[in-house]
């Protein structure tokens, strides 16, 4: 398995991943959607309650579905990937919220893994906002990061803190320390 080509972006909400990925996706890589937004959105369209705010345990379960099924995806696409949040974010996000961590939510986050190197944003005040699907305050934030920071430490992965920076700065970060750097 060449999972050493798959890159996860991790943080609290807030901290700029998204558009990063969206950056990464223009220079030509292929990226991975992130989970809790297309699940919120998917879930407000047909009045379900897969929601943060209504059903935590079953947003988690969709969570970790929609992030096995990118994985598998990724995998069957060439050169590298970069993922927005991966499946160790789901048992983060039942570890913040207190709730139990089924087994197979653990097993998952032990069987698919991604490259030794993930890089995690850290907070950043000067351009968190909230919106009608990220309603965490900046201190669940903050939590949310320290929560992320723990697991996929626990799970043997290095982290690597993304600077506080401007798009086009953090996009040569990441190609620098993914070994991808662009002449």
């Amino acid at each position: 398995m060449n999972w050493d080509r798959l890159f996860v972006l991790t943080g609290g909400p807030g901290s700029g991943k998204t558009t990063l990925i969206e950056a990464l996706r223009q220079a030509g890589f292929a990226t991975s959607l992130e989970a809790g937004r297309g699940i919120i959105r998917g879930q407000s369209a047909i009045g379900g309650s897969a929601l943060p705010w209504l059903d935590r345990a079953l947003f988690a379960e969709l969570m970790l579905s929609w992030e096995m099924r990118s994985y598998q995806v990724a995998l069957d696409q060439p050169g590298p990937v970069f993922f927005d949040r991966g499946i160790p974010d789901t048992l983060g996000y039942l570890r913040l919220c207190g709730l139990p961590v089924p087994r197979h939510v653990s097993s998952a986050a032990n069987r698919f893994r991604y490259n030794a190197r993930v890089f995690i944003a850290p907070p950043w005040p000067d351009i968190f906002a909230q919106d009608e699907e990220r309603r965490q305050t900046l201190d669940e934030a903050d939590r949310t990061y320290h929560a992320l920071a723990s697991i996929y430490t626990e799970l043997g992965y290095e982290l690597v803190p993304l600077p506080l920076a401007p798009v086009e700065a953090r996009l040569r970060f990441v190609l620098a320390e993914a070994g991808l750097a662009q002449t």
